[in-house]
C-alpha cells in the first residue's frame, strides 16, 4: 500500500484537477445560453428562407436558363465542408463527427475534397490524408455571417467551375444539452422541395432574383450549421467537464479512505512496536 505521504500528494493533485474541470464546466455553462439561443433562433429563419428559395425557383420555366447552383450532374467528386470545434475537452463530440465524416466519405464512392472549419477537423483530415481544399480556424464562439463568406465562395466557385459535382456540410446538430448528433446537409445542387406553388411577381425578372438569392441562401445554410456546431460544442464541454469533476471527487473520496486506512495501519504498527518494546524490557 502507498504511504500516507504519497496518497496525500495524489489527493492534492486530483483536487487541483477537479478545480480546473469545475471552472471549465462553469465557463461552458455561462456560454451555453447564448450559443443555444443563436442556434435555435436560426432554425425558423433557415426554414423560411428555404421555403422562399423554393418558391422563387418554382417560377423558373423550361425556357429559362438553369442557374449553375441548380444544375444536377453525375457525382464524381464531392466538396465536404467539415465543421468541428477548435478545442478539445468535449467528450466524444470531436471523435463522433470525424468518424461520421470518415464513414460518409468512404461510402460515397467518389473523390472527396474537404474544407476544414475548425482545428479538430483539420487534424483529422491531415491524419486521414484526404484532399484538403482549405482550412478555417479561430472563427470564435460568436461568429458573424461575414465569417462564412470565404467558405461559401470557395464551395460555390468549385461547384460552378465543375471541380466538384456536389457540396455537403457535415456538422454536429444540437438536440439537447446532453445529446448532439453528427449530420450531413446536402448543400449543392440546391434541391427543390415539393411545395404548393405560389403566384408572385419578380422585378426585374425571376432569373435576376435567383442570381442574388441562391448564393445568399448557401451562406445562410453554412452559417446555420456553424451555429448548431458551436451550441453542440459548449453543451458537450459542459457535460464532459461536469463528469470529469464528479469522477475527480469520487477519486478524492477513495484516496481519502485509503489514506485513513494507511494512517490507521501505521498507528497500529507503532503501537505494536511500543507494546513489544515494553514487553521486551520487562521480561
Amino acid at each position: 500500500m502507498p504511504s500516507v505521504r504519497e496518497i496525500k500528494r495524489r489527493i492534492k493533485s486530483v483536487q487541483s484537477t477537479a478545480k480546473v474541470t469545475k471552472a471549465m464546466s462553469m465557463i461552458a455553462a455561462s456560454k451555453i445560453r447564448k450559443t443555444q439561443e443563436a442556434a435555435l433562433l436560426s432554425r425558423p429563419y433557415n426554414q423560411m428562407i428555404g421555403e422562399f428559395v423554393n418558391t422563387i425557383v418554382s417560377g423558373v420555366t423550361n425556357e429559362d436558363s438553369v442557374h449553375p447552383l441548380l444544375e444536377k450532374r453525375e457525382i464524381k467528386s464531392n466538396q465536404i465542408i467539415l465543421i468541428t470545434p477548435d478545442k478539445g475537452l468535449t467528450g466524444g463530440l470531436n471523435n463522433n463527427v470525424n468518424r461520421f465524416a470518415n464513414d460518409l466519405m468512404k461510402s460515397n464512392g467518389s473523390e472527396n475534397f474537404v474544407i476544414a472549419v475548425g482545428k479538430k477537423g483539420f487534424d483529422f483530415v491531415e491524419r486521414s490524408k484526404y484532399e484538403l481544399s482549405s482550412v478555417f480556424t479561430d472563427i470564435g464562439e460568436s461568429p458573424d455571417i461575414s465569417d462564412i463568406f470565404p467558405i461559401s465562395k470557395i464551395a460555390i466557385d468549385n461547384y460552378v467551375s465543375g471541380n466538384v459535382d456536389a457540396v455537403s456540410v457535415i456538422f454536429t446538430e444540437y438536440i439537447s444539452s446532453t445529446v448532439q448528433k453528427p449530420v450531413v446537409l446536402p448543400l449543392l445542387p440546391i434541391e427543390q422541395s415539393d411545395l404548393k406553388s405560389v403566384d408572385f411577381i419578380a422585378e426585374p425578372n425571376t432569373n435576376d432574383l435567383i442570381k442574388i438569392i441562391l448564393p445568399k441562401f448557401v451562406e445562410v445554410q453554412i452559417f446555420h450549421c456553424l451555429l448548431e456546431s458551436i451550441a453542440s460544442e459548449q453543451s458537450a464541454r459542459m457535460v464532459a467537464m461536469q463528469k470529469a469533476s464528479d469522477a475527480a471527487n469520487e477519486m478524492i473520496d477513495d484516496l481519502t479512505l485509503k489514506m485513513n486506512k494507511a494512517r490507521q495501519e501505521m498507528i497500529t504498527n507503532e503501537l505494536l512496536d511500543i507494546v513489544g518494546g515494553v514487553e521486551a524490557q520487562t521480561s
